[in-house]
């Protein structure tokens, strides 16, 4: 799916057998994507123990950031590093480039921090057709350039890579997965680069949502989107398919067999559920996508075409504020934990444990900004305060359907407000909307809706104006797709 596109996987599904002592097979460990867009990231070292306690060994991070690959540095926790898809070019461009960044984000953790990385993802999702082909030419140059690079620091039996794609890749005349083929745009390029990753003994990453199937298709079958459905089955010849993911993971595994290479090593990049921005994403369906997923991971449950169990990394660890909102405003919320590592809703897992959250979180002070009680909803600023507010946080709560979506109009823009007001580091001046805005010490949020209080990153100490130019605020683009949001925001004002 588009998310994090142009940036951004082995979250490694949460399939949480044991702790310290867990011995990690292929299809048993534990993994998990760990995103960083975020504009109160979550401390990296608090980040791994948050990986350690719940049994996590393997994470795959969508870029090679510092502070996330110097905290696993000795953890024993098994990583994947990305490369962006804007970094592409210039890595096909250029074997010496490529050279470079082996050595300073993969030779140089490896050596100096202790850092036990496994794979390097080359780009992410490139062949999404939404890109219209953009990413086509330097795709597997650059995936190409890079394993020469892995060779070249003497890391080539240590460090495999991989290209993460979207399940897009493949497709079926009819609907069956007997009849699964790769793309006829790029048929001949994913021959390439399977039989190149096969040659160097690496596996084929593959993302698969369940849930942009139903997002995307207002027709598609809800139950069939989940492992314990009651959806009409999908037969094709002796096999009886129950659900979308293994029809579509086999789609695949016939498509690999159609041309020749049934034997390469599958992994699942991405895989999850969202719980807010849309309808659908919740924390109901969220918890029953995911708890018959970590049931079956648990039970080394293959699909019928492939039965050995692939390694899943679950889509995502924690939620990203700060992600585009392409193609929807649930991009913000795949976390199995909240921002802060709070825990979202009960898991059981595999040795009957529940997850536990994050240790030595530091907030901001406990207090909100919210709507002044005299202020009144006919005020002529009060849309253009709404509309600035959720230009620059994240306001993707706020749809119909979504977790914040019962407000009344004061309840939607006092939201707006404190999350402007969280984002800018609750600084002076930040919960100055006229005389549109208070700040209270009684938390406002009601049922689902959450107002939150934001992790402490000690940049409260400055001044900003909630009306004054948006430079001033220093939440490092956060208002990069939340147009909509501040729509959305604004029609629910107006039409409560």
């Amino acid at each position: 799916m588009a998310k994090r596109r142009g940036t951004a996987a082995c979250a490694m599904l949460l399939l949480l057998l044991s702790s310290v002592t867990f011995q990690s097979r292929e299809g048993e460990a534990l993994c998990s994507n760990w995103g960083t867009r975020s504009t109160h990231p979550l401390p990296a070292n608090i980040v791994v123990q948050l990986l350690k306690d719940n049994g996590f060994d393997k994470v795959k991070l969508f870029e090679a950031d510092p502070f996330a690959l110097q905290a696993l540095g000795r953890s024993n926790i098994q990583v994947m590093v990305g490369i962006p898809n804007e970094m592409l070019a210039p890595l096909a461009a250029s074997v010496r480039a490529a050279e470079q960044w082996v050595l300073h984000n993969v030779s140089t953790y490896i050596s100096k921090n202790g850092v036990d990385i496994r794979y390097v993802a080359v780009g992410n999702e490139p062949f999404l057709k939404t890109y219209m082909g953009m990413f086509q030419q330097t795709t597997f140059l650059a995936l190409q350039n890079i394993q020469a690079a892995l060779i070249k620091a003497g890391l080539g039996r240590q460090v495999k890579v991989t290209i993460p794609l979207n399940a897009d890749v493949y497709q079926s005349s009819n609907g069956l997965p007997s009849s699964g083929d790769f793309r006829p745009d790029i048929h001949d390029l994913m021959l390439s680069i399977v039989g190149f990753l096969r040659d160097n003994g690496s596996p084929l990453t593959i993302n698969i949502y369940p849930f942009l199937s139903l997002y995307a298709d207002p027709h598609f079958p809800v139950d069939y989107a989940f492992f314990n459905g009651a959806a009409n089955p999908l037969v094709d010849g002796p096999i009886t398919y129950t659900n979308v993911f293994d029809a579509n993971y086999d789609t695949l595994i016939w498509a690999l067999e159609r041309n020749g290479f049934s034997d390469i090593s599958v992994i699942i990049g991405e895989i999850g559920w969202p719980t807010d921005g849309d309808p659908n994403a919740n924390v109901d369906n969220a918890r029953r996508f995911n708890q018959g997923l970590f049931d079956r991971i648990a039970k080394r449950m293959g699909t019928p075409k492939r039965p050995t169990p692939p390694d899943i990394y679950v889509f995502a660890l924690i939620d990203e504020d700060a992600k585009s909102v392409q193609p929807g405003n649930f991009e913000r919320h795949w976390g199995v934990f909240y921002y802060d590592g709070s825990v979202k809703y009960p898991l059981v897992l595999a040795d009957g444990r529940s997850l536990v959250p994050a240790k030595g979180v530091r907030y901001m002070e406990p207090q909100w900004c919210v709507m002044a009680p005299e202020a009144s909803l006919t005020d002529p600023q009060l849309g253009g305060s709404v509309e600035y507010a959720c230009g620059y946080a994240d306001c993707t709560s706020l749809g119909r359907g979504s977790s914040c979506g019962d407000l009344d109009a004061r309840g939607n823009v006092s939201y707006a407000f404190n999350q402007f007001y969280q984002t800018a580091d609750q600084q002076k001046g930040a919960c100055a909307f006229g005389n549109l805005s208070v700040i209270t010490r009684s938390d406002p949020s009601l049922a689902t809706c959450r107002f939150e209080i934001m992790i402490d990153v000690g940049r409260h100490d400055k001044s900003v104006n909630s009306s004054a130019d948006a430079s001033a605020v220093g939440v490092r683009g956060v208002a990069a797709g939340v147009a909509a949001a501040a729509a959305v925001t604004l029609v629910m004002w107006s039409s409560s």
